[in-house]
Order: structure tokens, then C-alpha cells, then sequence
């Protein structure tokens, strides 16, 4: 039977089984499987007999499939492709399938590889599909793709394997994994390990399947698999999930035992216990711990002090709140708007207004949903009458409009006329709801009053419309304002500029610019930068000077950021004579370069290949007491090893492990593979051990895993450091390699 029709036999069957437990899943499957007999013709997938193609050849054709697949319309029989088939590995097919954008797409590459003569998918290339189609919530091919893993006998490294089932799990394939794990262990395709059973645990806890979970705990201990935190803590969690407390105890003072016990394991039992509205044992949990529990996060308190008053246990939650300031933990306002509003909804209005107070003392200004709560619950005139001017301005600081429009009824009510404070506070909600009609409805309401709309809530409107691609509707707005007789802020237009710059709508914003300037308004220098920078995004860069020189004709003196965009544009476009020339004059008019200029052009020289001047630039940075930052670093380190030099990198590189700056891993992968260039494999191998340690190696799905990988391979083949890459991948530092691969 072809390798394609058993696929298809099996998906119909994944379709048709109703799973009622994994056992008679694994049983109906075991009988529909036929062993694979693999033709002779099937590459193996490690042979010291495979021609290993050039990188660079392989890079070439991995490029080919990707522009071939990328089109709209290819066919199996394409000619090209044809010519390319045979030329196959699984090391193309990774860099294709990590190529591709479309999910679709790169499952239809994964099939067409599949049935190509002379090639087999190993466990890294069904990774990598796993991966892409859980991202895309794909599962009905990645349930296929599960049965192609067993139906072509790949061999799994149990990290791989972890990996896999982790994908099912994402998407809620959770029988898919049970059942995935037992027939790669029963058809001796891996040897899972403490890793793999870990997760397989997280998958079934988030499913809650109790059952499973204790079954394959005690499979794991039978097996001589070692059971540690990450073993317990799923398990500890599918207990409280699930409301077994007293199993649950029975892990948590195991891990407690073992000195495992952290703030996340610590909240999954008490936050546990207060959802299931046991909040007498949270707390006598809390208790046990003692007054300074290193274990209680801020976070835990807000989510306990919550539950409590939904428990309407407000007398525990106050004392919870006590603690927490005990502890240094300061509350903020959303803490007293729970615990006022559980108080007010028992009718317990003086405590309510005790606890209001003590908020107030602590410097935390009430709100308008505090307000509203207390409002309702008071009888008094004289208490509602001081809770209305209280602070009728907080309307302003929540986005609450029906609370708003309510406090202004109820002032009304109170013989409080509103005032230019007051519909103010109601035009900020509007413009923050982004509401252009209610915003222009008030306008003229505020007209009718003589009240002026304040400068900050018509920008920020025209700021928020920007930003979520809503320009048009912002320039529309700032007309409106105009036509009620209203003349917007010079700082609302320069928003509505920035805005029509971000949608490459450069030449609107200069006709905006102009007409703003014929009606009388003096732009600032922040609507000059906005166009500069508008200018300089389209690589109009001279353009951009021309400006800054108006600019300066009309009195205005540009700012260190004016330079720093036109530097950007000036390296951007890859003139850095002319983006040091820009540096010259801001040191000529007495501007003091930022450590955002230095770092622009050390990056800009190394992308033109300037890899010395960018270290003169460096060292002037310093003399002049801008110490570099962490950014600053990786530029020039990074900068450095694209030009061929890991030794001077390696300088930089080690200066930030002194000031403990943690670069960013494609910064450490570009020294390590410039150093493997240079056959410097001790030092290479050093790097190599330093991301193992801080867990930064790159997965499949990192567009630097492809790079990483060869480093490795390269480095397995020195007699030098051939013995610590193996030693790295026998521990299982980097889970996505196996020892067999090395071979390749």
C-alpha cells in the first residue's frame, strides 16, 4: 500500500472514531496499522553514505522551492520541480517549510516532499509542520500529520517527541497525543524520558484528565523516569482544577518536601481553593506560610482579594489587604473599587465609607465607578451631595460613559449646574471611545454653554483614530471642530500629520502643513519632525534637509531628535558620509549626540561595510560621557560579526557579561557562526554553552535555527569540540538535535 493511501485511510478513521478512552482509541489503531515496508530506494535518515550538498547549494534550491510554491498556481508535474526533487533533505525541507508564509501552502510542500522517490521526513521536518499548522489552529491535517509520524516509522529524540505533543496539545488534540506517545514507545520509534512524560502531563492537565494523568505518572515511575518540579506541578494543577483538594494537598507537601515550592506553584493551590469558595482553607494555607511568605506575589493577592468578594467573605478579603501592605505589596484603586462595591452590595455603606478614606489617605484618588457605587448605596443627602463634588473629574480618568452621563444626572438632580470641568470629563470618555459623533454632539452642547473643549482630549481622540488606521476620520474630526467655531491645538494637527506619515500619506501631510500655516498657526518644532521623518520613511532624504533649513529660517532651533531622524534616513539609504556629515553639524550647533544617534550610525557603517569607523564612532560616543546601553552593544557586536570580524566582537561581547547586559540570542548566533567562519571552535563552543545555560538556543520555528544548527554540526566535527557539543546534546541542552543527526 502507498505511503499517500494509508494517510488518507487513517484520516478518514481519525474522522470516524468516537474517543471514549485512550485504551480502546490505542486498540482500534493498532489493529489498522500494517507495518511500512520502506523501499531500499528511501534515503535513511543518517548515512555516512549521503552526499552532503553544499550549504550554499542547498540555501540556492531551498530559495527555488520557496519562489515555486509561492506562486498562485503550481503543479506536481512543474518541470522545475521535477529537476529539483531529486536534489531533496531534510534540512531543504526545514528551510522551505520555515520560508513559507502560508499555512496551506507549506502543507502542500510537506505532502509533495512526502511522496517524493528517494526522500523520507525525519522528526525535525514533522516538527516543524506541527508547529506552523498549531499556530495556524489547523488540526485536521496536524492530526494527519500525527499519523504520518507513526504510519512512516520515524525515529523521535524525546525532545522532539515533547515538542510534537505539545503542538497537539496546543490546538486540544489531546487523545491525538495520548495516543502518538504509546505507539512511538510500543513500535520502539523513541524511548521517551522525564522531558517527554512532562509534556504529556501538561496536555492532560489542561484537559483535566485525571485518569490520565495518574496513569502515566505511574507508568513514568515504573519506567525509572526521574519525577521533578515539572513533573508535579501539572499534575498539582489538574487536582485543583478539578476540585481534588485532598490529592492536591498530597502533591503540594510533596513538592513542599522536595524544596520545589515557588509563587506559581503556591498560587495554583491557594487561588484554587479560592474559586471553588474555600476561602477559609486559602487562608489557613496563607497562615501556615507565616507574615513574611516569600510565595505571595502582588498578583496572587489581587486575584485572592477578588475571589473573597465574590465569596462575600469582604472581612477576609480586608484582612488579605492588610497583609498586603504588610508585605509592601501597595494596593491600587482597582483593590478598593472591589472591596468598596462588595461592601456596598451588603448594605454595609459605613464600612464602605471607612475603607474609602483609608484609600484616600494612601494618596489614591477615587473614581467614577468608586463614586457611583457609594452614590447608590447612600441614604443620606449630605453624603451624596459630598461624594458628587468629591471628584466629578474622575470621570476623566476612565472610560466609563454611562457613569458619566449618570453623575451628571445626579449632580443635576442635586441643583450642581454643570460646568466646563464636568463636560470636559464627559467630552474625554467620548474621545477616548473614539465616538466622533457624540464628541461633535457635545461640542455643540459645550458651544451653547461657553465651555471650550480642553486641548488634551481633542488630541488624544485624533492620536487614538490615527493609530487604529482611522486618519481620514481624524482630519474629518478636526474639521468638525473648526466648523463649531472651535480652533484645534497646533499638537492635535501634528497628530493628524503623524498619522497620514504612518499610512505613507506623505504629500497630505505637507498640504495639511501648508494650510495650517495660511490660516494663521505657527507650527512647532514637533510638526517639523513629524514631516522630516515622514520624508525621511520614503527615502526622501534630501527633501528632509531642505525642510530642516525652512525650519531654521523660521525660527526655530531643531532638536537633537531632528538630527537623529535625519541620520536614520541618511543610513537607511546607505549614504553614511552624509549621515556623519549630519553629526558634524549637530556637534557644530552645540547638540549633544544621544546614545539613539551613536547607535544609528555604528549600525549604518557596519551595514555599508564600515566596520572602522563604526568603532571610532564608538570610542567618541564614550569620550564624551554617553555611555552605551545594552541596544547600543548588540548593534556593534552584531554589526561586527557581519563584517567578518567575531575577534573585535568578541571584546564588546564580553564587555556587556561584565556590566550584565543579556544580548538577544540572534546576536550570540552571529558571533558563534562568525566565529565558526573563522575556525575559532574553542571560543565558538564557549558562546555555544553560554545560551545553553540561559535557555536562549533557537527553536525550529526561529528564522536563526537554521544558522545555529550548522554551527553545531561544524563544531561536532572538531576533535577540539566534538566532545562538548556531544555532551551538550547527551543531556538534553539542546533537545532539537540528536546524536544521530551529527552524522548527517
Amino acid at each position: 500500500m502507498a505511503l499517500s493511501r494509508i494517510t488518507f485511510a487513517n484520516q478518514s478513521l481519525w474522522k470516524s472514531v468516537n474517543f471514549t478512552n485512550s485504551v480502546a482509541f490505542i486498540s482500534v489503531f493498532s489493529e489498522s496499522l500494517s507495518p511500512v515496508v520502506v523501499s531500499q530506494s528511501y534515503r535513511p535518515i543518517c548515512s555516512d553514505a549521503i552526499n552532503v550538498i553544499p550549504s550554499h547549494d542547498e540555501s540556492h534550491i531551498s530559495n527555488n522551492f520557496i519562489s515555486l510554491f509561492s506562486q498562485r498556481k503550481i503543479s506536481p508535474d512543474d518541470p522545475e520541480l521535477k529537476i529539483l526533487a531529486p536534489r531533496l533533505n531534510t534540512q531543504i525541507v526545514e528551510n522551505v517549510l520555515n520560508g513559507l508564509r502560508n499555512w496551506k501552502v507549506a502543507h502542500m510542500f510537506f505532502i509533495w516532499a512526502s511522496k517524493q522517490h528517494g526522500y523520507r521526513h525525519n522528526c525535525y521536518t514533522f516538527n516543524v509542520i506541527a508547529s506552523i499548522l498549531s499556530h495556524a489552529r489547523q488540526n485536521a491535517p496536524l492530526r494527519a500529520i500525527a499519523m504520518d509520524v507513526i504510519n512512516s516509522r520515524c525515529s523521535m529524540t524525546p525532545g522532539a517527541l515533547g515538542i510534537f505533543l505539545r503542538c497537539l496539545g496546543s490546538v486540544g488534540l489531546v487523545e491525538e497525543a495520548n495516543f502518538l506517545f504509546d505507539q512511538v514507545r510500543v513500535m520502539g520509534l523513541c524511548v521517551p524520558n522525564s522531558y517527554t512524560y512532562n509534556c504529556l502531563l501538561e496536555i492532560l492537565s489542561k484537559a483535566n484528565a485525571i485518569d490520565s494523568i495518574e496513569n502515566r505518572l505511574r507508568e513514568m515511575k515504573y519506567y525509572g523516569c526521574e519525577v521533578d518540579k515539572y513533573t508535579l506541578t501539572p499534575v498539582l494543577k489538574a487536582y485543583c482544577n478539578t476540585g481534588k483538594f485532598d490529592k492536591a494537598l498530597n502533591v503540594y507537601n510533596d513538592i513542599h518536601e522536595r524544596g520545589w515550592i515557588d509563587g506559581y506553584v503556591f498560587s495554583i493551590l491557594v487561588l484554587a481553593f479560592s474559586k471553588w469558595g474555600e476561602v477559609d482553607r486559602a487562608m489557613e494555607l496563607i497562615e501556615r506560610t507565616g507574615d513574611q511568605n516569600p510565595w505571595l506575589t502582588e498578583k496572587t493577592f489581587y486575584a485572592l482579594i477578588h475571589g473573597f468578594v465574590k465569596e462575600s467573605r469582604e472581612d477576609m478579603a480586608i484582612k488579605l489587604l492588610e497583609k498586603m501592605k504588610k508585605l509592601g505589596f501597595p494596593p491600587d484603586i482597582s483593590i478598593y473599587d472591589v472591596l468598596i462595591g462588595g461592601l456596598c452590595k451588603k448594605g454595609s455603606f459605613e464600612k464602605a465609607m471607612t475603607l474609602f478614606w483609608k484609600m484616600k489617605l494612601l494618596g489614591i484618588t477615587p473614581d467614577i465607578e468608586i463614586l457611583a457605587k457609594l452614590i447608590a448605596s447612600s441614604s443620606e443627602e449630605r453624603a451624596m451631595i459630598m461624594l458628587l463634588e468629591e471628584r466629578p473629574k474622575d470621570v476623566n480618568d476612565e472610560d466609563k460613559l454611562e457613569e458619566s452621563y449618570k453623575i451628571l444626572r445626579d449632580m443635576k438632580q442635586s441643583g450642581l449646574q454643570p460646568t466646563h470641568f464636568t463636560h470636559n470629563s464627559i467630552f474625554g470618555c467620548l474621545c477616548r471611545r473614539e465616538d466622533i459623533v457624540g464628541a461633535t454632539e457635545l461640542l455643540r452642547e459645550m458651544r451653547g454653554h461657553g465651555h471650550e473643549p480642553w486641548i488634551k482630549h481633542s488630541t488624544l481622540l485624533v492620536k487614538q483614530l490615527c493609530k487604529n488606521g482611522r486618519v481620514n476620520e481624524a482630519c474629518n474630526f478636526l474639521g468638525n471642530m473648526v466648523r463649531e467655531g472651535f480652533l484645534p491645538d497646533i499638537v492635535a494637527y501634528s497628530a493628524a500629520m503623524d498619522g497620514l506619515v504612518k499610512i505613507h500619506e506623505v504629500d497630505r501631510a505637507f498640504e495639511m502643513f501648508q494650510d495650517i500655516c495660511t490660516h494663521g498657526y505657527q507650527p512647532d518644532v514637533v510638526a517639523y519632525n513629524v514631516l522630516i521623518n515622514g520624508l525621511c520613511k520614503s527615502g526622501r532624504v534630501n527633501e528632509a534637509e531642505d525642510f530642516l533649513n525652512k525650519m531654521i529660517v523660521a525660527g526655530l532651533v531643531p532638536t537633537v531628535v531632528t538630527y537623529n531622524l535625519l541620520i536614520d534616513g541618511w543610513c537607511k539609504s546607505g549614504d553614511i558620509d552624509q549621515a556623519i556629515r549630519c553629526l558634524s553639524r549637530m556637534n557644530g550647533e552645540n547638540r549633544e549626540p544621544t546614545i539613539i544617534t551613536y547607535t544609528t550610525l555604528i549600525d549604518g557603517c557596519c551595514n555599508s561595510g564600515r566596520p572602522d569607523d563604526a568603532e571610532i564612532l564608538w570610542n567618541e560616543m564614550q569620550q564624551k560621557g554617553c555611555f552605551p546601553n545594552r541596544i547600543a552593544y548588540m548593534a556593534i557586536v552584531h554589526g561586527l560579526c557581519k563584517c567578518g570580524r567575531p575577534d573585535e566582537a568578541l571584546v564588546y561581547y564580553h564587555r556587556m557579561e561584565e556590566k550584565e547586559m543579556k544580548p538577544d540570542s540572534y546576536v550570540s548566533v552571529a558571533v558563534i557562526d562568525a566565529l565558526v567562519s573563522k575556525q575559532n571552535f574553542p571560543m565558538a563552543l564557549n558562546i555555544l554553552e553560554k545560551m545553553v545555560e540561559t535557555g536562549k538556543v533557537p527553536d525550529p520555528a526561529d528564522k536563526n535555527y537554521v544558522t545555529i544548527r550548522d554551527a553545531i554540526f561544524k563544531l561536532s566535527e572538531d576533535e577540539r569540540t566534538g566532545p562538548g557539543v556531544r555532551s551538550l546534546i547527551e543531556k538534553g541542552s539542546i533537545p532539537t538535535i540528536s546524536i544521530s543527526d551529527l552524522k548527517r
